[in-house]
C-alpha cells in the first residue's frame, strides 16, 4: 500500500527504522493542503500535521506492507492524537497518511530541535523546494527536556546526516 509522509517519517532511514518494508517511490505536491506544526505529542512537544487549505504540501510517497501500516498506526498513535486518512495524491492516487485529531491541536507548542532536524533532513533528501525547506527551518524549536530521548534521536539524526543524499528521491 502507499503511504504519504510529511513529518519525521520523510527520511527513508527514519521510516525504515520504524517499518522495515518502507520503500520510497517518489514525491508529490498536494495542492489545497498546508503543513502546520501544532499537533500535541505525548512528549509535550509539537509535531507536524497537514490541514486542508493552503498553497500545497510536499509529500514523500512510500510503498509499505499492510502489516507495517498497522504497526505505523500504533507508532503514530491513531486514535490517540492522529487519525489515519486516505489522501488523493497527484500521480499516485489514494495514499494513507495521518492528520491530527482536533483535540490534539495546540498552537502554543514548539517542536523539539531533534524532531525539526529530522523533518528538515527529509525535505533535503527528497529535494523539496528551498522555500519549503526554509519554512520548516524558520519554525521555532526548543530543547528536549528528556536527555535520554534527545540523545537517542540525535543519534538517528547523525546516522541520517552521514548518509545524506540530497535530492535522491526527487
Amino acid at each position: 500500500m502507499l503511504y504519504a509522509a510529511y513529518g519525521s517519517n520523510l527520511h527513508p532511514v527514519r521510516l525504515t527504522e520504524r517499518v522495515h518494508s518502507a520503500c520510497p517511490i517518489g514525491t508529490s505536491l498536494v495542492p489545497g493542503w498546508s503543513l502546520k506544526c501544532h499537533k500535541r505529542s505525548h512528549d509535550g512537544s509539537a509535531k507536524f500535521n497537514i490541514v486542508a487549505g493552503g498553497e500545497g504540501v510536499h509529500l514523500a510517497i512510500f510503498d509499505i506492507s499492510a502489516d507495517d501500516k498497522r504497526s505505523l498506526d500504533k507508532i503514530e498513535g491513531v486514535g490517540a492524537g492522529y487519525l489515519s486518512i486516505n489522501l488523493s495524491v497527484p500521480e499516485f492516487g489514494d495514499c494513507a497518511t495521518y492528520v491530527a485529531q482536533d483535540s490534539y491541536v495546540d498552537e502554543s507548542l514548539r517542536p523539539y530541535e531533534w524532531y525539526k532536524k529530522l523533518v528538515a533532513l527529509g525535505t533535503l533528501e527528497h529535494g523539496f523546494p528551498r522555500r519549503y525547506q526554509k519554512m520548516i527551518d524558520d519554525i521555532p524549536a526548543c530543547k528536549d527536556p528528556d536527555a535520554d530521548r534527545a540523545a537517542a534521536n540525535w543519534r538517528i539524526v547523525k546516522i541520517i546526516e552521514s548518509s545524506c543524499r540530497p535530492g535522491a528521491y526527487s
